[in-house]
């Protein structure tokens, strides 16, 4: 059976300050109203014969994915909270083990959750040689047809063909990968035709993999084993045993495995494929207008083109005269640079990591698994926040050592607990929470509940939480 598999690591810091730490690319709506993994996930989702998605992502992510697959009602072949990052190979591996355990003839699709495909029926018939490949124990990537000179990716040459007919070209044998090149070389492989860039994709049978795991990386196998073996059940996810997953060496699967193997292989396909890997990619695929602007939010454009404008909700952005620039605003960010620089992006958040500074973690407002909470004002000894807490949901019974709290209900009812007081704050009413008092908000309607919670104290951070019992199992 066919046994998705989507990788939901990675920090997205090339669309800062859109994608942060917190809630990286793959979580956002870029294109259309749904996230890229979303659409990753639906797309895997309709291919003929194929089991539930897996779901490999950071544990700081899990509620993320729950929530997103509940909103588009797919079921969960399982989540697998990888505790460190150790690049793909390693995770791949996890996810191997995980589907073998209930098929033993599994064959994975491997999938990264942050990627654009325009065409999916393209994408289905590469799937079906693909498959026909994998059923021949080859390891098969997916090599996306390069239609200009790209310096960014990784390409791969094929050699001989291995598969003719079937509804997609077919497969052929790889001759060899290759770095990112620089851009005569790159121009020369377009021309040559015998070069594909090198997606992230795969497909292979489960037991394929890890014998060649075995074989050529057999430190990442023994890691991953002892991992899974010792991984636990934690609501709807499954967790990833950290100090035997630490031990695992850090390799990506193309220099653990498809380098290495006799038995790669790659299907070319032209699939309207887009890793939305900068600003500037993103409006290469984005619909634009006649001077070809791409416009978001609340935008006036005079006299300007060949621009990306993202505007938050908060406030409009005007540009006059302007040319190929890209301007990003969010909440407490603002992102000005030309379309040809935005590669330099991570040089900010390099800078923002050496300075301290919290821009490249979070967004003001933070998605928690309870709801929500924005920072709307903050100065010395004193914060405020808007928290919103969905229907049926209750933060963790908690204190807190170095600040004290004042809670207005804007709407809603809000169940209370402060220390062995239990008790109802109804629209307008209000109720101060002592430093060092055991407290929980709760949420027992059927609408949302937002309050305002006015912070003070000598230290204000999210790390002066101690909890005492929590639904989501971070006590």
């Amino acid at each position: 059976m066919l046994h998705p598999v989507v990788l939901s690591g990675g920090s997205g810091t090339r669309l800062w300050p859109l994608s942060r730490q917190n809630q990286p690319k793959q979580f956002l709506s870029l294109i259309g109203d749904r996230s890229l993994f979303q659409e990753t996930i639906l797309r895997a989702n309709g291919l003929s014969g194929a089991q539930p998605p897996v779901t490999v992502c950071s544990e700081d992510h899990r509620f993320m994915v729950g929530e997103q697959l509940q909103a588009i009602g797919v079921a969960s072949g399982g989540i697998l909270l990888e505790p460190v990052a150790r690049n793909t190979a390693p995770a791949i591996a996890l996810a191997a083990l995980h589907v073998l355990a209930g098929d033993a003839e599994a064959t994975m699709l491997v999938m990264p959750a942050d990627h654009l495909i325009e065409d999916e029926a393209a994408f289905r018939d590469a799937v079906s040689s693909a498959s026909n490949l994998g059923d021949g124990d080859w390891l098969v990537a997916f090599g996306i047809r390069p239609d200009y000179a790209e310096t960014g990716y990784g390409y791969i040459l094929r050699g001989e063909r291995l598969l003719k007919g079937g509804p997609g070209e077919g497969g052929y044998r790889i001759e060899r990968f290759v770095e990112k090149p620089g851009l005569a070389t790159a121009e020369r492989y377009l021309a040559e035709g015998t070069y594909a860039w090198n997606s992230g994709m795969f497909l292979f049978k489960a037991r394929r993999y890890l014998d060649e795991l075995a074989l050529h990386a057999p430190g990442i196998l023994a890691a991953a084993q002892a991992a899974y073996r010792s991984a636990s059940a934690d609501l709807d996810f499954i967790r990833i045993d950290s100090d035997a997953f630490a031990a695992s060496p850090s390799d990506s699967i193309d220099y653990a495995v498809m380098e290495k193997t006799d038995r790669a292989a790659v299907v070319p396909v032209s699939c309207g494929w887009s890793d939305i890997g900068s600003w500037s990619s993103l409006w290469s695929v984005a619909q634009r207008d006649t001077n070809g602007n791409r416009h978001e939010g609340d935008v006036i454009s005079v006299d300007s083109s060949g621009s990306l404008v993202r505007a938050s909700e908060r406030r409009l952005i005007a540009t006059i005269g302007v040319e190929d620039l890209v301007i990003i605003d969010t909440a407490d960010a603002t992102l000005v640079a030309r379309k040809d620089r935005v590669q330099d992006v991570k040089v900010v958040v390099d800078l923002l990591k050496a300075a301290g500074r919290q821009e490249h973690l979070f967004h003001r407002k933070v998605y928690r698994p309870w709801g929500s909470y924005d920072s709307i004002g903050v100065g010395e000894r004193f914060q405020v926040k808007k928290i919103v807490v969905k229907p049926g949901a209750a933060l963790s019974l908690q204190q807190h050592r170095h600040r004290a709290e004042h809670w207005i209900v804007v709407s809603g009812v809000a169940e209370v607990t402060c220390d062995d007081r239990v008790f109802d704050l109804h629209e307008n009413q209000s109720t101060y929470i002592p430093l060092g008092s055991v407290h929980r908000l709760r949420n027992r309607g059927s609408e949302p509940v937002e309050l305002i919670e006015v912070q003070s104290g000598s230290y204000l951070g999210e790390d002066d939480i101690v909890r005492l019992e929590d639904a989501y199992g971070r006590s």
